[in-house]
């Protein structure tokens, strides 16, 4: 039963921010002009999986998980997590700036909200010319400066911004202040969570003229004030070879061009493998079992299967996993 590419059906959400991109790019089943995620493989209570394809088709996320077990996530994966899926995989499009936000880490998640924290990883797909994203200080801030800078309604002020293309990719810690800039396509892999503390918007209003809410208290004692240079991610580009860009106690991204052939081989890997295709097209494979992946989609591969086969011509794919 598990001995296939499974594929789910996405999970679009309409954003004051979002665009169009989802659709026009990543083709994406909406005429929306306000899509900004879609949400790829989700175990987030309310917003559960549901496969799409093969014999599976029907079944929720954490029904797989309840009837296969380690078979599905990988032994130790479900010693930790049990029913809970631990990632939650993501494409955003942002047509307008995302608020400037930050996530808590796993202890003050699990005190306020009994949730897992949010640590995250961007993969840039498109960027329209300039489009930029905030990550970080500028410099390190004091808690004091920073709250006079948020009162002035000056905190822009002191964010760091660096301009994006294609291929750069951002690692994102817990507490570090982002935000998606205007114009940015990108594919997000993050923890299993959806707490996010909101301190500043653009004094931007909804539909009904309201400003939408901020978590200037949460936040507090959630931000990390240090400017940090570790978020800009280096990896290598080699045909045929999976380059780790991103590798924490959460998850493991590599990326992964293919130019005819690869077979892959999981046998020492205790984890699900999942692909994500940012570019092209591919054929995935398992015991003869086929599956074709475009840009835009995503295949989860079930633990218990060791081998498996891709073809393409030109697909760049990131490959993630949990680490045991």
């Amino acid at each position: 039963m598990l001995n296939y590419p499974i594929k789910f059906e996405p999970i679009l959400k309409e954003k004051i921010w979002g665009g169009e991109k989802l659709h026009t790019i990543l083709n994406k089943d909406s005429n929306s002009e306000n899509l900004g995620e879609s949400w790829e493989i989700s175990g987030v209570k309310g917003d559960i999986s549901v496969v799409e394809n093969g014999s599976l088709k029907g079944k929720t996320l954490n029904e797989l998980l309840e009837e296969y077990k380690g078979k599905f996530v990988g032994e130790s994966i479900y010693a930790n997590f049990g029913n809970d899926f631990p990632l939650l995989i993501k494409f955003i499009d942002a047509k307008t700036a995302l608020s400037v936000q930050l996530h808590p880490h796993d202890n003050l998640a699990k005190e306020r909200h009994n949730s897992f924290g949010k640590t995250e990883m961007w993969y840039i797909m498109q960027a329209d010319a300039n489009a930029d994203i905030n990550i970080g200080f500028k410099e390190t801030i004091s808690k004091e400066d920073y709250i006079k800078h948020l009162e002035k309604g000056k905190i822009v002020d002191v964010l760091n911004f660096e301009t994006v293309k294609k291929g750069d990719s951002f690692f994102i810690n817990t507490g570090k202040v982002h935000a998606i800039g205007a114009g940015v396509l990108l594919a997000e892999i993050q923890q299993t969570s959806d707490i996010t503390y909101r301190i500043y918007d653009w004094d931007r209003l909804d539909s009904e003229g309201n400003s939408r809410e901020l978590h200037t208290a949460l936040a507090i004692d959630a931000i990390d004030f240090e400017k940090r240079d570790d978020f800009k991610m280096e990896y290598d580009k080699i045909p045929n070879t999976s380059s780790n860009i991103a590798n924490c106690d959460y998850f493991t991204t590599n990326y992964l061009p293919v130019s005819g052939r690869v077979t892959k081989d999981y046998s020492a890997v205790d984890s699900f493998i999942i692909y994500m295709c940012v570019s092209g097209a591919a054929t995935i494979s398992i015991d003869g079992n086929e599956e074709e992946i475009k840009q835009g989609q995503t295949i989860l591969i079930p633990a218990e299967n060791d081998k498996v086969s891709i073809v393409s011509n030109n697909a760049e794919l990131l490959e993630v996993s949990v680490r045991s």
